[in-house]
């Protein structure tokens, strides 16, 4: 079995480590203590053609591999946590139109995100729930050509910049998991209205409401009543990317935790000599390095064509989300007091780190999702 990375990856992976490092790392500070969209930074996405990954060749994009994104987000997120929210919702709000979009809505949309011309982001949490998509309660109803949206959606990353977002309905409340619709939707629309939301990790993120929005029928992704299958086969092309993310936080941190021990000396000597330090520093690596596998194993396994990849993705997101929080909590417990320091890089890990446990399925969902893999698989 070979771990290693394909030459083109290796490059990929150099290249993004080396953008990160020289144009990111100066924005980083500023850029993640944002509540908006910073412009320059996804100018920079860009102009290093990374919003490329999220778009298939066909439309001007360089392809779309889960390894590739899984390495961009990796490299990303060991710098700027900002910089990877760009990148992975231009993924989940362009995605879904290039699996089951209108010839007509590919090409209005998908070039332009390529380029980065326009930023996209995806609408499917509610404030009354997130993980029972099907008890959403935003609505569409069909008069004619057009369809008429009345509901909310919150929690939405960029919602107060993004220029275009995939929007999930319901149009039919009786039909169960055919009940849903996707549409894709300017943020500029008549009867859209965006509202910042401030939660304590910095985050660009907000509610949209929708009130006698008609929108008409051309703008629907895949056909109607096929909402959940658009829903989940994004998010099972973009689950194993939160887990890169999460491994590229975890990685600085300890990263951060070996450094800040070598140099800091207590009753006499380096921290990094004391045998409850390297404990520590053994536990971390070594969550590090299983995080990485499983995230570079799930995502070999969809580009190779593996007929589904739901249970190792979820492994992926579970094992590096939950790793990830424990590597940053260490990193921080080894900095002592310096670690709560607002402005350190791992306080703002230590802020940034919690939201993935939550987002695109928590971990108890992953769990859930795991055991009922495991039970098809040895059914009687």
């Amino acid at each position: 079995m070979d771990f290693a990375l394909a030459p083109a990856d290796l490059e990929l992976k150099e290249r993004v480590a080396r953008f990160a490092r020289d144009v990111l790392a100066p924005l980083a500070p500023e850029a993640d203590e944002s509540h908006q969209v910073r412009r320059d930074v996804a100018q920079a996405l860009a102009r290093q053609g990374i919003f490329r990954y999220v778009v298939p060749t066909e439309h001007g994009g360089a392809g779309v591999r889960v390894v590739a994104l899984c390495i961009i987000r990796e490299e990303l997120s060991k710098v700027c946590d900002h910089a990877d929210l760009l990148f992975a919702m231009q993924g989940l709000g362009s995605f879904p139109i290039a699996l089951h979009g209108s010839p007509d809505l590919q090409r209005q949309y998908l070039p332009r995100a390529a380029s980065g011309e326009v930023l996209a982001t995806f609408a499917l949490t509610e404030p009354e729930g997130g993980s029972d998509v099907l008890g959403m309660r935003t609505t569409a109803v069909l008069a004619g050509s057009e369809w008429t949206i009345t509901g909310s959606k919150r929690y939405v990353s960029e919602a107060t910049d993004a220029d275009f977002f995939t929007l999930f309905v319901k149009t039919d409340p009786d039909k169960g998991s055919r009940s849903l619709t996707a549409f894709v939707l300017d943020r500029t629309m008549p009867g859209v209205k965006a509202t910042p939301i401030r939660m304590g990790a910095v985050h660009p993120i907000g509610q949209l409401d929708f009130q006698g929005c008609r929108v008409p029928d051309a703008r629907r992704i895949g056909e109607r009543g096929h909402g959940l299958r658009v829903a989940l086969g994004t998010l099972d092309t973009f689950r194993t990317t939160v887990a890169a993310h999460a491994v590229g936080m975890a990685q600085t941190a300890l990263d951060l935790a070996l450094a800040y021990a070598r140099q800091r000396r207590a009753f006499g000597n380096p921290l990094v000599e004391f045998q409850a330090i390297q404990f520590k520093l053994a536990d971390m690596a070594c969550d590090v390095d299983i995080a990485r596998l499983v995230t570079y194993r799930a995502a070999w396994l969809k580009d190779s064509g593996a007929p589904s990849v739901v249970k190792e993705s979820s492994m992926a997101k579970l094992i590096a989300t939950e790793a990830a929080q424990r590597v940053v909590d260490e990193s921080l417990q080894i900095h002592g007091a310096r670690g709560l320091e607002q402005g350190s890089v791992i306080e703002r890990l230590y802020r940034s780190v919690r939201a993935p446990r939550i987002y695109e399925g928590t971990s108890e969902v992953q769990r859930l999702t795991i055991a009922r893999q495991l039970l098809r698989e040895v059914a009687p």
